[in-house]
């Protein structure tokens, strides 16, 4: 038995080996800022949370987000965090980021400035049952696949109806088991594709 697979079932997580598709229809990130970052969900694995205009609220749980999701995948082929905060608060997230900077190599973290509206959009078009509050914050992040797909799980036992829309930044324990084995899934299904198309090229 391969060891790759060994680990997934002593984690308990083979039962989701194919991490579900939540959501297909979500507004592409290059539409939300006019195409002004550059950041795109196409082609990446990306971690997408809402950060809001409160800075301070915002601060707990983007270095939560740092260090227990970030700091783990940073340099994993594909892999981003593209936050989202209203543009008003550019040069207030510009000192987060600088303070971050301080011990984390951030090239892997993009901010994305837009209005209250594009915002509003991207948030409500992932189709969770969440709601951001009055500053457009969300404590949630969310899993988008290279071709702008939500994943999560359909059967979790600890959310009604079982669906996993997002993972809570305030939670480390969310994100230190549910988040990262979710994403450790999607790394190991494209890495059996690849082989898989490895082994069909080699038959041609």
């Amino acid at each position: 038995m391969p060891l790759v697979f060994y680990l997934f079932l002593s984690k308990g997580i083979y039962h989701y080996s194919n991490l579900p598709i939540l959501t297909t229809d979500i507004v592409p990130v290059t539409q939300v800022d006019n195409q002004q970052s550059g950041v795109t969900f196409d082609e990446k694995l990306s971690i997408l949370c809402f950060l809001g205009a409160d800075v301070q609220k915002a601060e707990a749980t983007l270095f939560n987000l740092n260090e227990t999701i970030y700091k783990r995948y940073y340099q994993k082929p594909f892999f981003q965090i593209i936050a989202i905060v209203p543009k008003q608060n550019k040069e207030e997230m510009k000192q987060v980021l600088k303070k971050l900077s301080q011990f984390t190599d951030i090239k892997g973290w993009n901010f994305v400035y837009a209005d209250a509206t594009g915002i509003k959009q991207l948030f409500e078009s992932l189709d969770s049952p969440f709601e951001m509050d009055e500053t457009q914050f969300s404590e949630y992040a969310f899993i988008i696949d290279k071709k702008g797909r939500l994943r999560g799980r359909k059967d979790d036992e600890d959310t009604d109806g079982g669906r996993l829309y997002g993972y809570n930044m305030k939670a480390v324990a969310i994100l230190k088991n549910k988040m990262k084995d979710d994403i450790d899934i999607i790394y190991y299904q494209w890495k059996k594709s690849a082989e898989k198309l490895k082994r069909r090229q080699r038959k041609v």
